[in-house]
């Protein structure tokens, strides 16, 4: 493996004044609400303990007293998952996007170390692996999603690294190699490299985007750009959901040669021949030859929620996502039962920064129903991309339901619309430990 790039440096004064905007955002209170401690015998069941499920947990411990939290969690270590590109990218080492979960669980909940593999909405029973039950009189559907590889014919993961494959999304030793895979495509010299976006909602939706640029910034590097082809496959006619960006990368796309490919996504893989099968709207085929291809797998919720009752029944996320009222996060058939994540049906959100913005949501809207009162909060759709634009630029793109045609900005001193320094000082140095805070509850 080549030794990681190295990011921009910072000279103290720079660094201070991004540390003090970045505290200042991510301690932000993010409603007027007052938390007043609720007295409660709730059996409270938090189903996952990523980003949204630590964060919630934590919250719940100081919110409510009396209550008995279970956390169902079977991986004892946390992925920093917005940390993935940077070590495919070849900025980061995968160690620096892990911490050990119990750093952050809070004492006094029963922590459950294995999955949970069914759920049983009317009778409020959790199945865990061992067979073994869980009830609850509240839930908190905070599993994340399920990454779908086996939906592109002759893709796994452990693909990842061989064959000129790479994939960000599988893990953080798969994103180192990405790393290396795109290392040894560059060795060669030139060649073909195909990006692909899946048919299917996706978490951190900037992700696909973030690798065709970066990569295209390490070709750079080289000296030998017009000697690699990038080209870039996406199911729809658009590149983002946010208008202003979505034209600003279409733009940019063309202006640096990166063919954009529209109503195509990757429906199966060769990778002895390294040979890439796409699909089109119409049903038909094309296969295309590369040298290095990165594979967005498509996504859904977990198997054992599609399975159960919470589930969307109809509408744009029927079967795929969790059946979730997008403002007050409560489930819109089972009142006992909020989701938070990834996991929900909603139009945008996948993100770490939607987490952070909906877990006071939950937290209120969840004592509110302990005490049989109207539930008073409401999440606004917030999301947040440190658009990756350049190994050492990025754009800070911050939108939400009702502002989908503007932008919700957090720092004076960083304009969405313009690639800079600062916006990467951001995703590089200051979201991280803003994150861990949203995981202990603090913010």
């Amino acid at each position: 493996m080549t030794p990681p790039l190295e990011s921009p440096r910072l000279d103290r004064r720079q660094l201070l004044k991004l540390s003090i905007g970045a505290g200042a955002a991510a301690l932000m209170p993010l409603s007027g609400l007052q938390a007043n401690t609720v007295s409660t015998r709730a059996r409270i069941v938090i189903l996952g303990g990523g980003a949204a499920g630590m964060s919630m947990a934590n919250r719940l411990a100081m919110r409510l007293s009396g209550a008995r939290i279970t956390v169902v969690e079977p991986r004892e270590t946390h992925h920093y998952q917005p940390g993935w590109t940077l070590v495919a990218s070849g900025v980061w080492q995968p160690d620096r996007t892990l911490r050990l979960n119990a750093d952050f669980m809070p004492r006094g909940i029963d922590w459950i170390r294995q999955p949970a593999v069914g759920v049983d909405a009317d009778e409020r029973r959790i199945t865990l692996a061992d067979a073994s039950t869980l009830t609850y009189d509240i839930l908190v559907v905070a599993t994340g999603l399920q990454l779908n590889y086996h939906r592109i014919e002759g893709m796994s993961t452990d693909l990842i690294g061989n064959h000129g494959i790479g994939s960000v999304y599988a893990g953080p030793q798969e994103a180192a190699r990405t790393s290396d895979a795109i290392d040894k495509w560059l060795a060669i010299g030139g060649g073909q490299g195909l990006f692909t976006n899946p048919q299917t909602a996706i978490k951190c939706a900037g992700a696909p985007i973030k690798m065709a640029f970066t990569t295209q910034s390490r070709i750079k590097i080289t000296g030998n750009r017009d000697d690699f082809a990038l080209d870039y496959f996406t199911p729809s006619d658009g590149m983002f959901s946010q208008p202003w960006i979505n034209d600003f990368l279409k733009q940019r796309f063309d202006r640096d040669n990166i063919a954009r490919h529209h109503g195509q996504y990757l429906s199966a893989i060769d990778p002895q021949a390294r040979q890439a099968e796409f699909t089109g709207r119409d049903g038909n085929t094309e296969t295309r030859d590369y040298d290095f291809i990165h594979v967005v797998p498509p996504m859904s919720a977990p198997d054992f929620v599609k399975a159960s009752d919470l589930i969307a029944k109809e509408g744009a996320f029927a079967g795929e996502w969790l059946d979730t009222d997008i403002y007050t996060m409560q489930h819109n058939r089972y009142p006992e039962v909020f989701g938070i994540g990834d996991v929900i049906g909603a139009p945008i959100n996948k993100t770490a920064a939607s987490v952070k913005a909906q877990a006071p949501v939950v937290e209120e809207n969840i004592a509110a129903f302990l005490e049989d009162k109207p539930l008073p909060a409401r999440h606004n759709g917030y999301t947040s991309c440190p658009l990756i634009t350049d190994i050492g630029t990025a754009m800070l793109v911050e939108f939400g339901y009702d502002n989908d045609m503007a932008f919700m900005p957090s720092f004076s001193f960083i304009d969405p619309k313009e690639e800079s320094w600062a916006a990467w000082v951001l995703k590089d140095y200051m979201l991280q430990p803003a994150y861990y805070a949203m995981l202990e509850g603090r913010v």
